[in-house]
């Protein structure tokens, strides 16, 4: 099978990693989230798709998700002390990648194209697509006001209330090469457990991904999603708190019914198996597995699970 799979954060990094233990490089594509890049100290950093990347190198730190292992802040603190800002945790190693990333565009070299040079590097097998080379910037409407991503995320760790969400740049950003190919050749697509709101929604918006997509023969591509909220909450992150603030009840419900019309099956975890005939009346094929990955086995095995309920849904398609 050839799958497309759309990630983002750490919950998005695992599945893909898990992903990747099982197909062949060749047979899969990660879309990746950009609508979380910015610039920090003068230097374009795509946390997103280095969180991507770095997993599937098995180069990220296992504690956090996110960054590299074995960082040391040296640098950091330097700048600090000179009172430049310490808030968002750029490691010495990290710097290494947001260095030459920024020298590359600089260059007149693309984002995708940069993507892959370094997938090649770090060994890297399956290909890594950013969504898009044009800038989409995800802003969140808050009590507080709009707020650039990384300062809601991460210099304000998530507490403003939330009121919605803007995707800067989206109507006009093109997909980067070779995604909208992908995914007229996948047999499968499958939204990884990252959140909908932030990580999702970026990605179905710069691609203006169909309802129900097709490939060129007119062949259904069946849609399958996990949940990223398992008995009410996020196991990483503000999804749940995202869904409560704007009056949606958190849920493994929440997230089927925020897909709708895109998925032709749905991922719930064993906590969650009572929800599954309410998912099912949104009219979506349902799975009901372990979904929490804490270590590289949870993830090769919540990718099988995936697999084979997409050869399912496959089946089901062509009859």
């Amino acid at each position: 099978m050839k799958i497309v799979a759309f990630a983002g954060g750490v919950g998005g990094a695992k599945l893909a990693d898990g992903l990747a233990q099982i197909l062949p490089p060749e047979s899969l594509t990660i879309i990746v989230n950009t609508g979380d890049d910015f610039e920090h100290y003068g230097l374009a950093i795509s946390p997103d798709v280095d969180t991507v990347c770095y997993t599937l190198a098995g180069m990220a730190n296992p504690e956090t998700g996110w960054g590299l292992k074995d960082e040391t802040f040296r640098a950091l603190r330097s700048a600090a002390a000179l009172g430049g800002p310490e808030w968002f945790a750029l490691g010495d190693k990290d710097l290494g990648t947001h260095l030459e990333r920024t020298r590359r565009l600089r260059a007149g070299e693309s984002l995708s194209a940069i993507t892959a040079e370094f997938c090649r590097r770090w060994g890297v097998g399956p290909r890594v697509i950013p969504m898009s080379d044009d800038p989409v910037r995800t802003k969140v409407l808050t009590s507080s006001g709009e707020l650039p991503f990384q300062e809601y995320f991460v210099h304000q760790r998530c507490e403003p209330p939330v009121r919605g969400f803007r995707f800067e740049g989206a109507s006009r950003a093109r997909p980067a090469p070779g995604a909208l190919d992908a995914l007229r050749n996948a047999d499968a697509v499958i939204f990884c457990p990252s959140n909908p709101w932030v990580s999702i929604d970026p990605i179905l918006n710069t691609l203006s991904l169909p309802p129900f997509p097709q490939k060129a023969d007119g062949t259904p591509i069946p849609v399958l999603a996990v949940s990223p909220i398992i008995g009410g909450k996020a196991l990483k992150g503000p999804a749940a708190k995202m869904y409560a603030e704007l009056g949606i009840h958190p849920s493994a419900q929440a997230v089927a019914r925020h897909y709708r019309g895109f998925l032709s099956g749905f991922v719930l975890d064993v906590q969650d198996a009572s929800e599954e005939e309410a998912v099912r009346a949104l009219g979506m094929k349902t799975l009901v597995v372990n979904t929490v990955m804490r270590s590289r086995e949870d993830r090769k095995e919540l990718a099988k699970d995936m697999l084979h309920f997409a050869k399912i849904l496959i089946q089901e398609s062509n009859e």
